[in-house]
C-alpha cells in the first residue's frame, strides 16, 4: 500500500482530501478531471450535487442534529491552480499530479506550484461533507473554475443553484485576516485613429526607463511613477515648444501592471534638432525632479536616429499627445469606511501604436460600483474629446463594504475566543470571487479567510501546517455557531 506523504499531519482528513487533490491534474482550464472527482464523492456519499456547463460543482449537505433549521452557510473555494514549473521539471500538468513534500512545517510540491491556493479550501470542505460528527448548517459547497484566469466559474455560476447568503471564502493566504472588501474592475481601451503622411526632418528616440513599476492593484497606493503617463507629459510640454509629427509611442505590457519602460519617436524639422534636443533634457530634468525619493533610478534620455521618412500629421500628433497626457491614471479616491485603503484607481498599463492607431489599455478598479462605472465614463470622455473609441471586457463588480455584517462581527468574536487577540480585518484593492457573487446574490454577507502560504503562483509556494490546523478548528468553531 502507498504510504502517504501528509500522512499524521493535522488536520488529517483535510489533509488527506489535500494529497488527493494534489494528485489529479487540475491547472486552469484543465478542471474536468477534479470536477467529475467532486461530483463521484457527492455520490459516493448519497449528497445531493450539481455539475453546470462550466464544471462549476456544488454539493449540498443538510444541517447537523440542532442545525436544520438555521441559515444556509455557503462554503466556497476554487479547483483550478496555477500551473507553474521549474525548467527542469518533469511534470505534465495535463495527465500528472504533484509531488508533494514536507518536512513537518511546511508542504509544498517538487519543482512546481502547490495550488495550496485553493485546494487547501477544497480539502476543507471535503473533510466536512464526509464527517457525520461535525456541527454544523445546512451547507451548499460551491466550487468553481478557473479563478485563476478571470474568475470564469464565477461568472458563469447560475445564482439559482445556491440559496444560502452567508458566504465563507477559503481563498486568502495569511492567518488572522479577514477580508470583507474588494475591487471590482475592468479592462478599459480607448482606440484613436490617426493619419499616416510623408515626413522629412531629424528623428529622435525618446525613452523613459528605470521605474519601480508594480501591481496596479496591490501596490498602485505607493505612488509609483507610471512611465506611459510620464512620456505623455513630457510630449505635451515639448509640443508647446516646438511643432514636432509623432512617429509612435510605445509602452507597457500587462494592464494590471504599472509600466515600467516607454519610448516615443518623433521628427522635427532639421533647424531645429538641437532646440528639441535641449528642450527634452531641459524638460526630462524637470520631470524627474516630480518623481518620488524611491524613483531614483528613473531615467529619461533620447537620442537622435533615422528619419524613415513617414509620420503621423500634426493634427493626429495633436490628438495622440493630448489624449495621453489628459487621461486619468492612478488613485482616484480613498475609502472613508477601511483608512488606507485605496477606493478608486486605475492604470494606464498598455500603450501602442499599430498601423494608424494609438490605443491605451486601462485597469479600472473600484470598492464602489458607482464609482467605477463614473470613471469609466471620464475615459470615454476623455476618447471623445479626440474622437477615440473605447471598449471594455473582463468587467466584474465590486464587493462593496457591508457597514452592517453580522457574519463579520461573529468571525471577529470565534477569532478572539481562540487566539486571544484581534484579527486584522481588511479590504482589498483587487478583485476576489466574493465581489462576483455579490452581484449574483443580494443580501449577500461575506468573509474570506485562510491560512498561511507563502509565494502563491511561483515554485517556491509553501502551505504552513500549523497554520492550517488553526485555520481547521476556526473554520469549525465558526461553523458551530452560525
Amino acid at each position: 500500500m502507498e504510504k502517504r506523504v501528509l500522512e499524521g499531519l493535522q488536520p488529517e482528513r483535510a489533509l488527506y482530501y489535500f494529497e488527493e487533490i494534489c494528485k489529479i491534474p487540475h491547472g486552469s482550464r484543465n478542471t474536468k478531471q477534479i470536477s467529475d472527482y467532486l461530483v463521484r464523492f457527492a455520490k459516493e456519499r448519497g449528497l445531493r450535487c450539481v455539475q453546470d456547463e462550466v464544471n462549476n460543482v456544488v454539493i449540498y449537505k443538510d444541517g447537523t442534529p440542532g442545525y436544520e433549521d438555521h441559515p444556509t452557510v455557503i462554503l466556497q473555494g476554487h479547483m483550478d491552480m496555477v500551473a507553474e514549473k521549474t525548467k527542469d521539471s518533469p511534470i505534465d500538468f495535463t495527465k500528472d499530479g504533484l509531488e508533494l513534500r514536507t518536512d513537518g512545517t511546511e508542504i509544498w510540491a517538487e519543482g512546481t506550484t502547490l495550488g495550496g491556493d485553493d485546494g487547501i479550501a477544497v480539502a476543507y470542505a471535503l473533510a466536512i461533507l464526509e464527517s457525520d460528527s461535525i456541527p454544523h448548517p445546512p451547507l451548499e459547497c460551491l466550487f468553481t473554475v478557473d479563478e485563476e484566469i478571470g474568475m470564469e466559474g464565477a461568472a458563469a455560476l447560475d445564482p439559482a443553484l445556491i440559496q444560502g447568503r452567508i458566504l465563507l471564502n477559503c481563498d486568502s493566504e495569511a492567518e488572522g485576516i479577514l477580508t470583507v472588501s474588494c475591487a471590482g474592475g475592468a479592462t478599459s481601451g480607448l482606440f484613436l485613429p490617426v493619419k499616416i503622411d510623408k515626413a522629412e526632418g531629424k528623428g529622435i528616440h525618446i525613452y523613459v526607463d528605470g521605474l519601480l513599476g508594480g501591481h496596479s492593484g496591490a501596490e498602485i497606493h505607493k505612488g509609483r511613477a507610471n512611465s506611459n503617463k510620464l512620456m505623455g507629459e513630457l510630449l505635451a510640454r515639448l509640443l508647446k515648444r516646438l511643432p514636432y509629427r509623432l512617429v509612435y509611442v510605445r509602452g507597457g505590457q500587462k494592464d494590471n501592471a504599472i509600466p515600467r519602460y516607454t519610448m516615443a519617436k518623433i521628427i522635427v524639422a532639421e533647424n531645429r534638432l538641437a532646440d528639441a534636443l535641449s528642450a527634452i533634457d531641459e524638460l526630462a530634468a524637470e520631470l524627474l525632479k516630480t518623481l518620488p525619493e524611491a524613483e531614483e533610478k528613473a531615467k529619461i534620455t533620447r537620442e537622435p536616429c533615422v528619419c524613415r521618412g513617414k509620420a503621423m500629421t500634426i493634427l493626429s500628433t495633436r490628438k495622440a499627445v493630448g489624449l495621453l497626457s489628459e487621461v486619468p491614471n492612478g488613485i482616484q479616491s480613498m475609502s472613508q469606511d477601511i483608512p488606507g485603503l485605496v477606493q478608486t484607481s486605475l492604470n494606464l498599463g498598455i500603450l501602442k501604436t499599430e498601423g494608424e492607431c494609438v490605443s491605451m489599455t486601462f485597469s479600472v478598479r473600484s470598492s464602489v460600483n458607482e464609482e467605477k462605472l463614473a470613471l469609466i465614463e471620464r475615459l470615454k470622455a476623455a476618447g471623445e474629446k479626440y474622437g477615440a473609441s473605447y471598449d471594455e471586457h473582463g468587467a466584474y463588480p465590486a464587493w462593496e463594504y457591508r457597514r452592517h455584517s453580522p457574519l463579520r462581527e461573529l468571525m471577529i468574536r470565534v477569532f478572539e475566543e481562540l487566539y486571544g487577540r484581534k484579527p486584522v480585518v481588511e479590504a482589498i484593492h483587487a478583485g476576489l470571487e466574493c465581489g462576483l457573487f455579490s452581484g449574483k446574490l443580494p443580501g449577500l454577507d461575506a468573509v474570506s479567510f485562510g491560512p498561511d502560504m507563502q509565494d502563491i503562483h511561483t515554485t517556491r509556494e509553501r502551505l504552513n501546517i500549523a497554520s492550517a490546523a488553526r485555520t481547521w478548528k476556526y473554520l469549525l468553531a465558526v461553523l458551530a455557531q452560525l
